[in-house]
């Protein structure tokens, strides 16, 4: 008999039981003896029962709370592609009571991070979703989420010691590979070429970003050990009005460098300036598809960029907790971004919203 076809009734006279009784093991209420809830397990064993986990959900009338930690950002950034994913994904679920909240942190500042984690506690949230700070004080945080059964989810940089019911984002050594790999199809015959870097007080930005870099110094390693690799900085620590200058400066000096590469959201800060100089004869790669980053690839200033479907994580993220929260259902731990490379010609075809 199909699931849909079984009534409650059909499984208490199978089962030997009052329909009350069947209602009460369906729901996980209280105040069913053993013997009682063997006989219906066994009876929906028999009638091979599966439950309607969305009408389910839906007959529970729950409204249900997810935060989400994310570093704070100017506006056209990769997390704010992150938010409207999330939001949408919440958007898509309402009739189940789905609601998201964001707290902010600044990426260089544990105490903002301690307190953002703080005030999430607080909120007794029913899951999290994390872009997580340095492993010693995100774990802090995750080792309270676990005591309190709370699922989380990390976005963006993987940390499996964590154990994170699931994870978002790219193989981030695999994608620098990649990006070593694609960039050296026009750059193979050049002597040096730049990594962009934007750090504070000597330290980039996240675990991803160091792990592209690594994934990208294997693959040159590998296969171009001749090219030299040079470093700018432009410093968070920096006035970014000193950043034309810095760049300036660097061109100058390095007048064999026409390939550049950088691993944030922020390769428009020299793909703007190669455009305002007029140095048509360089080419910066990036990640991210952000508007200014789009327009600089449509300009030519920017070779390549490597998308990370950020909407897509933030969408995913809500939907994997309202599957393993409200649904009951299995999620998959690990789930890694495609990595695509968008250029001139296929950039006005990138689909942001590759979601169900």
């Amino acid at each position: 008999m199909a699931t849909d076809k079984i009534r409650i009734k059909d499984i208490a006279i199978r089962a030997g039981v009052s329909v009350g009784t069947v209602d009460r093991v369906l729901h996980n209420r209280p105040n069913v003896s053993k013997k009682a809830l063997d006989k219906v397990n066994k009876a929906l064993a028999e009638m091979d029962y599966k439950p309607n986990m969305y009408a389910s959900a839906l007959a529970y009338n729950k409204s249900y709370t997810f935060y989400c930690l994310i570093p704070k950002h100017e506006s056209e950034a990769y997390w704010e592609e992150i938010e409207e994913g999330a939001l949408a994904a919440c958007e898509r679920r309402r009739d189940f009571g789905i609601s998201i909240k964001f707290l902010y942190y600044k990426r260089f500042d544990a105490k903002t991070f301690e307190q953002a984690t703080a005030d999430c506690l607080k909120e007794q949230p029913d899951g999290v979703i994390i872009v997580p700070s340095r492993l010693d004080i995100t774990r802090q945080f995750t080792d309270q989420l676990h005591s309190q059964n709370v699922p989380f989810i990390l976005l963006d940089s993987y940390m499996p010691d964590l154990r994170p019911l699931s994870f978002y984002g790219q193989d981030s050594f695999q994608s620098g590979y990649f990006a070593a790999r694609m960039l050296m199809l026009i750059a193979s015959e050049e002597k040096e070429i730049m990594i962009m870097k934007q750090m504070r007080k000597g330290n980039v930005a996240s675990k991803q970003q160091e792990n592209r870099e690594t994934g990208f110094k294997h693959y040159m390693h590998d296969h171009f050990p001749d090219i030299k690799i040079l470093e700018v900085n432009l410093s968070l620590d920096e006035k970014r009005e000193n950043y034309d200058s810095i760049l300036e400066k660097f061109f100058t000096e390095h007048p064999l460098v026409h390939h550049c590469i950088t691993f944030n959201s922020k390769a428009h800060l020299v793909g703007e300036f190669l455009l305002r100089s007029n140095r048509r004869n360089i080419q910066i790669m990036g990640y991210d598809m952000v508007a200014k980053n789009a327009e600089c690839v449509r300009q030519g200033s920017i070779s390549f960029l490597i998308a990370q479907h950020a909407y897509m994580q933030g969408y995913s993220c809500v939907e994997s907790l309202f599957e393993a929260i409200v649904l009951k259902k299995e999620v998959t731990p690990v789930n890694y971004m495609p990595i695509e490379i968008l250029t001139k010609e296929n950039i006005d075809f990138y689909r942001r919203t590759n979601v169900g």
